[in-house]
């Protein structure tokens, strides 16, 4: 018989550990908020200028996203704007999923991102636009969200939990800041000289307002130019 996700996991060491220490506080914490179990379909949300990513999970009665819980960075890498080329120290900005968790990382515990995208891959450099970037562990950056090694086992194992439950793609969307109407005025003023970029952020609003307003997730494409569009 194949072994579950959540076995073949647990086959770690570091991952066997971060079951041990957060799996019980976990627990409480998701009753406290109205969930029966870890076993949530989760939504993952960075804001780089407040330095906050949100763990997000869906209440099955209800089909919306409430907020389970949030976690500090706690080191920033690059500048407001979207990753374009390897080595520019971006984290990047857009709609993106985990493909990869790497119980082995040289940052404790990792959750990779499926950077570059579609997007990316039409708008970053052809040749080289950047890879492995991943929400993970220590307090160091050169493009990828670290949260520190106690943080990371927690959300590591509300991953693993939701992605055993059947969750094949945990969607991370990572923001400049919270597209409040105020935050992109002020982003629009501050980046006056920068089409581009505010052209981008002008992109990922709509995303961002429907789902403030909704709790749920629209269906997300990318067009030839490598605009995101939701899908009606």
């Amino acid at each position: 018989m194949a072994q579950s996700f959540k076995e073949t996991q647990m086959k770690y060491q570091r991952v066997k550990s971060a079951y041990s220490e957060k799996e019980k506080s976990l627990n409480v914490l998701c009753k406290t908020k109205g969930f029966s179990s870890l076993a949530n379909e989760l939504l993952l949300v960075a804001f780089k200028k407040e330095e906050i990513l949100e763990v997000w999970a869906k209440n099955k009665k209800t089909g919306k996203f409430e907020l389970l819980t949030s976690y500090e960075f706690c080191a920033n890498s690059g500048v407001l704007g979207p990753k374009r080329k390897e080595g520019d120290l971006q984290i990047p900005e857009g709609f993106y999923f985990i493909n990869l968790f790497h119980p082995t990382s040289a940052y404790h515990l990792g959750l990779k991102i499926n950077y570059p995208n579609e997007s990316d891959k039409i708008l970053s450099d052809k040749k080289h636009p950047g890879s492995d970037i991943l929400i993970h562990g220590n307090c160091c950056t050169i493009g990828c969200i670290p949260i520190t090694d106690d943080k990371i086992k927690e959300l590591y194992v509300l991953c693993v939990e939701a992605k055993n439950a059947g969750q094949e793609k945990i969607p991370v969307h990572i923001f400049p800041c919270r597209l409040t109407d105020a935050n992109f005025n002020t982003l629009n003023d501050d980046f006056a000289d920068d089409v581009k970029k505010r052209q981008f952020w002008n992109n990922l609003k709509p995303i961002y307002d429907f789902f403030v307003k909704n709790n749920q997730i629209p269906l997300i494409k990318v067009d030839y130019l490598g605009q995101y569009t939701i899908q009606k």
